[in-house]
């Protein structure tokens, strides 16, 4: 491992001092509100200080994190080591009359409410998803039956070793709650989003408004969580039992393990695909009633859940 010292040296000479600062507390920049900090972390403001800062902790050999908006992510305990990267800012860019290009840190909410306010359809179902445009993309968000790659047209990539690409959908390898970017580790700086011009703001509105209250009735977006634990199984190659849903929130509740806590983690009473924080949760706590939660469904249906969440520092 590299030295933090001087990779903060380097950071400092190529953005200025307090850019790049030790020991942040990340459980406030999670969605989980656990984890503890970053050795070093530091928020680029626009894609070429997000290319740079990669080129420079590859440079000094450092393990390089990125965090986004914070969902869909535990982080461990004891806080991550190395350089911590979270974007910040970014635009809006409209392409012709067809394409909108969105800079990786800029949320799905706000992605959404642009498009609405020019009669933009195609993202406004995406109303009330969590994150930003670089998380989405990295683990190709799904809303109901549509993945967020579905809307993709390309996606401009900065690699590990600081180089850049620019990657046509096709290319993404999306999958279900996946893309090329967890094989290759390479990082979002924007992505281009197909749009259809024309279309009422009203009526998009209304859309987005039936969107977030189908999340209000069906999720608990009022406790800390990570938003959904495990991927769904695949209906042909898990084997659920016949007469069982193929959604990993069926599969825990069934098991018996809604309402079920360890410490101040507790799968949700709402949908037992969230574990929810209850006010003074940890990240192992998080992590065991996962395991629970796995084990249980593997030990009464045979269905080997696997997880959304990505976990970091673990």
């Amino acid at each position: 491992m590299g030295d933090v010292d001087t990779l903060q040296a380097a950071l400092d000479a190529r953005f200025g001092q307090g850019r790049a600062r030790r020991e942040v507390p990340l459980a406030s920049l999670s969605t989980f509100r656990v984890g503890g900090p970053a050795d070093l972390f530091f928020e680029p403001a626009t894609g070429q200080e997000l290319v740079d800062s990669v080129k420079i902790a590859r440079a000094h050999g450092v393990p390089l994190h990125v965090l986004g908006g914070g969902s869909n992510v535990l982080i461990h305990d004891t806080g991550l080591r190395g350089l911590v990267v979270r974007p910040r800012g970014g635009t809006v860019t409209p392409i012709g009359d067809t394409l909108v290009r969105v800079d990786a840190a800029v949320t799905i909410n706000g992605l959404v409410r642009h498009t609405i306010a020019r009669g933009l359809a195609g993202l406004e179902a995406w109303a009330g998803t969590p994150g930003t445009v670089g998380g989405a993309v990295y683990g190709n968000a799904h809303w109901q039956r549509q993945n967020i790659g579905d809307l993709v047209e390309s996606v401009r990539l900065v690699s590990r070793d600081g180089a850049l690409l620019q990657v046509p959908a096709d290319r993404m390898e999306f999958a279900y709650d996946t893309s090329r970017l967890k094989r290759t580790g390479e990082i979002v700086v924007w992505a281009a989003f197909r749009v259809t011009p024309g279309a009422s703001p009203d009526a998009l509105r209304a859309t987005a408004r039936a969107s977030l209250a189908f999340r209000k009735r069906t999720q608990p977006l009022d406790t800390p969580s990570a938003g959904c634990i495990f991927m769904n199984p695949d209906p042909v190659h898990d084997r659920v039992p016949d007469g069982m849903p193929c959604s990993a929130g069926a599969l825990v509740d069934r098991a018996g393990l809604k309402g079920t806590a360890i410490g101040g983690a507790q799968v949700s009473a709402t949908h037992a695909n969230f574990i929810v924080n209850t006010g003074h949760a940890t990240a192992t706590d998080v992590a065991a009633l996962v395991d629970r939660c796995r084990v249980a469904v593997a030990d009464q249906f045979g269905v080997q859940l696997h997880e959304e969440i990505v976990r970091l520092g673990f």
